[in-house]
């Protein structure tokens, strides 16, 4: 009896044992006595005891590789440092599995020997100013060549490229002086600008100015008139109550003896004077000296 519960004992650890769990974004390639199996996905699996194996476990994420700079000699001779990232995911672990020994260091090898046959072609001022065009040329390359291996590269980024010291000094020379040139640039545009603005807000107060001195001189005017035009309809309506009231000739005399002193208060020399006007300021001047008396 105790031997049955040891044997169902070792049973069943033997079993649990074998039961595999695969998480999300992983696969299990396995081997059945040496030979490829199987690649199991996600899920629960049972495993033969003791003649399947877990030949490898394959992360299936994007990962990323960062090499450490590499020199690399140019078309014009010129020795610059240059590292470089990969961007790859593994599409068949498989392949990956039984392609090539040791994935990642066939992949440092082939990049550095892609980077150097690629900036081997070009002078140093086509390789700092085409950085994507080197990007794109590299990927390409590097995916076909480990499409075998079950390994995609999705992308490829020259991280630094650090020419010579004395290049290097020079180039930064150049940059500052084109900062300091796009910095005068826009100073004088600057400056530009605000002697626009300024001219320009002279310009609208002096139209301002203008506008309101017009204004004022219009209502000037219409006020003259609106006086001129009250000072006629006083005298039309006087004038209108006179006749109403039927004046006789001595009215008519006095009122125009107010209008000939009027005219007296003129700037001209010589005023003519009808002859029945005169004797009525004959008159007047009689009375006149009658009242001092």
């Amino acid at each position: 009896m105790p031997f049955i519960i040891a044997l169902i004992v070792i049973v069943f650890i033997i079993v649990v044992r074998n039961i595999v769990v695969v998480q999300q974004s992983k696969a299990f390639v396995i081997e059945r006595l040496g030979a490829f199996q199987a690649v199991w996905g996600v899920g629960l699996h049972l495993k033969v005891p003791f003649i399947d194996r877990i030949a490898k476990r394959v992360s299936l994420k994007e990962q990323v590789l960062d090499y450490p700079p590499q020199p690399v000699i140019t078309k014009d001779n010129v020795t610059m440092q240059i590292d470089t990232v990969v961007y790859f995911q593994i599409t068949d672990p498989k392949l990956y599995t039984y392609g090539v020994e040791q994935p990642m260091m066939a992949m440092e090898n082939l990049t550095a020997t892609t980077l150097r046959n690629i900036i081997g072609d070009l002078e140093l001022d086509q390789t700092l100013t085409s950085r994507d065009l080197i990007n794109t040329r590299m990927r390409s390359i590097l995916d076909e060549a480990t499409d075998p291996w079950g390994i995609k590269v999705n992308r490829v980024e020259l991280k630094n490229i650090l020419p010579p010291q004395d290049i290097q000094s020079s180039m930064e020379k150049q940059m500052k002086a084109e900062r300091d040139r796009r910095q005068a640039i826009l100073q004088a545009e600057g400056q530009k600008k605000s002697a626009i603005l300024i001219a320009e807000g002279e310009k609208e107060s002096a139209i301002l100015r203008a506008d309101a001195e017009k204004q004022a001189a219009i209502l000037k005017a219409e006020g003259e008139a609106e006086a001129i035009r009250a000072v006629q309809k006083a005298l039309a309506d006087s004038l209108e109550m006179l006749n109403k009231s039927a004046p006789n000739d001595q009215v008519i005399k006095l009122k125009s003896i107010e209008a000939m002193e009027k005219v007296a208060d003129g700037q001209a020399t010589k005023i003519i004077i009808p002859s029945e006007m005169q004797g009525l300021v004959g008159l007047a001047n009689g009375i006149a000296e009658g009242v001092k008396k």
